[in-house]
């Protein structure tokens, strides 16, 4: 026997189908009033099947009927929903933020209603919890709506999203359809963050060179002075400069810039439990503290330094890092950091 026919035979064998083939892309659950319209329709039918009336029949038919339409008005409510998350610029433990859901119907003519979404996160376990849920009374065709939940993160790090589950009790409240919506997102979470006292130092009067007239003053000026960038304190907003140019503008000269502020977090020995944890939180408080005030903000820990730097991109570089920061082994190399307490400013 040629070969070539056994390598036909192999090509003909079928293939498993893809687990998603096989997954329901409903899930149909009864609710306490569909139970009761459920007990009541069986009961008329065994009634009528005993007495053989057939007004009892009629009814029964009428009653099936009612299941009928309702699976298909439910469906016809979830064809068509698309899911979008929209999450917070800052994710922070033990603060509240607003997550925003947008729920879109695609459908050219139909609209939907009775939307209910629930978006669900993994917890330690792998397994999912809902983190909130909308609800949407009627999105139109070709049309979406926005709806938010408060949520509040339990702890630092990545937060793994998993999708959102789309519902509907449409129209007659029997039933409730359900879809998956895969809306996969692992963004991270800040540590929490404390009050803290910053002592900050009176800011000098600019040169009088600034303010002068001529090239001279001019220059000066245009050396001293960036875009507002958003974290900046008002107070160094140059407002003369700004209206000027029809752009906010903030002094940053020399003279004005005050001492740099050094974080620093001990990680090596450190042990993963309470007490890194509450180290991690004062260091970011600390961080986000200075920030706020206008400061320069460096960060050094046994294995990782940061140059100083101020705005809303050191404190998202520093805050990120925080996130997932972990101790180090006793042996690890120092690095270009030294050793120093937990969340030590100087």
């Amino acid at each position: 026997m040629s070969a070539r026919p056994a390598a036909a035979r192999r090509r003909r064998r079928p293939r498993a189908l893809p687990a998603r083939w096989l997954k329901a892309p409903r899930t149909l659950r009864p609710t306490r009033a569909g139970w009761v319209f459920f007990a009541f329709t069986l009961g008329v039918g065994l009634a009528a099947m005993n007495t053989g009336n057939n007004l009892l029949y009629m009814i029964h038919a009428l009653l099936l009927s009612f299941l009928v339409l309702s699976g298909v008005m439910s469906e016809s409510a979830l064809r068509g929903i698309r899911v979008r998350r929209r999450l917070p610029a800052e994710l922070i433990a033990e603060r509240a933020s607003q997550i925003a859901l947008e729920i879109t119907n695609e459908q050219p003519r139909i609209p939907s209603f009775a939307i209910v979404a629930e978006d669900c996160v993994l917890d330690g376990n792998g397994e999912r919890r809902v983190a909130g849920r909308v609800f949407a009374l009627r999105i139109g065709p070709r049309d979406r709506e926005t709806r938010s939940y408060a949520f509040v993160p339990r702890a630092r790090g990545a937060l793994p999203f998993s999708g959102v589950r789309v519902a509907t009790r449409f129209p007659f409240g029997l039933f409730s359809k359900a879809m998956w919506v895969g809306l996969a997102q692992e963004p991270l979470v800040y540590p929490a963050l404390d009050p803290v006292n910053v002592r900050v130092g009176r800011l000098r009067e600019p040169r009088a060179a600034e303010h002068a007239g001529g090239s001279g003053g001019a220059a000066a000026e245009a050396a001293s002075l960036r875009e507002y960038a958003p974290g900046d304190a008002f107070r160094r907003i140059h407002w003369r400069a700004s209206l000027r140019r029809d752009e906010l503008l903030v002094r940053e000269p020399e003279q004005d810039r005050r001492g740099d502020v050094t974080v620093r977090l001990a990680t090596r020995g450190a042990v993963d439990g309470d007490a890194f944890e509450h180290a991690v939180r004062r260091a970011a408080s600390e961080v986000a503290a200075h920030l706020a005030a206008g400061q320069r903000v460096a960060l050094r820990t046994d294995r990782t330094a940061f140059l100083s730097a101020d705005g809303m991109r050191q404190r998202a570089t520093l805050l990120s890092f925080l996130a997932s920061v972990e101790p180090d082994s006793p042996d690890a190399a120092a690095g270009d950091a030294s050793p120093a307490r937990p969340a030590d400013v100087r």
